[in-house]
């Protein structure tokens, strides 16, 4: 019986290993992209809103 209380031991070190480095997987998957574009995005962005169409139209006198 005392084989199985190490193996139970050893089984429970690698699922906190597992624990851990899954951890750090969902944080980084999770908060890369967030630092990613808040590092990329500008502060200057120049909003391009169209400009109205001010053409003369010529009259023609008759």
């Amino acid at each position: 019986m005392n084989s199985n209380s190490q193996s139970a031991n050893v089984d429970s070190s690698s699922h906190r290993l597992a624990d851990i480095v899954g951890t750090f997987i969902a944080i980084l998957t999770l908060g890369l992209p967030m630092f990613v574009i808040a590092h990329y995005s500008s502060n200057n962005v120049e909003i391009n809103t169209p400009q109205p169409i001010t053409s003369s139209l010529q009259q023609s006198r008759d």
